[in-house]
């Protein structure tokens, strides 16, 4: 495929997939349809970067079906000023649909192979207000904190409380909550709520789950 395919690729995305699903910010709407996905995979997957679907790349993440990953981001409403933390980054195509948002990201990846393609593909794609660090996902990035907004890339069982502690007075988690033994994930937004937090349902998703995330579980003697 060439440019003029891929842009008419990413149109039929954003017209087919994203706007159908009660996507309407017109910010996240433009990000959509102006990064270019193939950038953010494998070469042999270039081809269907735009379909519908979870897509896998190297290091075992997936790169979210589009229209999922857009209401995700819809729900975070983010501002132009704000300081974006995405964790589970993979190959940082999200952390660019933000960038294009937001104005700063921090993408958080375990996998060097990953957070050095993401680094790099964020560099060739124009993108300088986001940058992919290494590190454990369940820790977030709290020295460039507080964030306005956390997006966590896959399914969780739990948040954890230092993660949630990262997020400024009036920021905004979202994550795809999937406890273990329920077969459907619910895209969910956790806000400040007086000392603690609280999670509002969103709509129903299914993500590949990440791993750092489950529960630890109980042993019964």
């Amino acid at each position: 495929m060439d440019n003029c395919e891929f842009a008419q690729a990413r149109k039929m995305m954003v017209d087919c997939q994203i706007r159908p699903t009660k996507v309407t910010d017109p910010r996240v709407l433009d990000a959509f349809g102006t990064i270019p996905r193939e950038d953010f995979v494998s070469r042999h997957q270039r081809a269907i970067a735009y379909i519908d679907e979870d897509l896998p790349v190297p290091g075992g993440r997936c790169m979210m079906e589009p229209m999922v990953l857009a209401r995700m981001i819809q729900a975070l409403a983010v501002e132009a000023g704000d300081n974006i933390l995405v964790v589970g980054c993979g190959t940082g195509y999200s952390a660019a649909i933000l960038a294009r948002i937001a104005g700063s990201v921090i993408a958080v990846e375990t996998r060097a192979q990953l957070v050095e393609k993401a680094q790099e593909t964020l560099v060739a794609t124009g993108i300088d207000n986001a940058v992919a660090i290494k590190g454990r996902l369940t820790d977030g990035f709290a020295k460039e904190g507080p964030y306005d907004g956390i997006l966590v890339e896959g399914a969780v069982e739990t948040i954890p409380d230092q993660l949630l502690d990262q997020l400024s007075e009036r920021g905004k988690l979202v994550a795809v909550w999937r406890p273990a033994g329920h077969p459907v994930g619910v895209a969910s937004k956790w806000t400040r709520a007086g000392a603690g937090f609280t999670r509002k349902p969103l709509f129903d998703a299914q993500v590949p789950p990440l791993d750092e995330f489950r529960a630890k579980r109980e042993f019964v003697f």
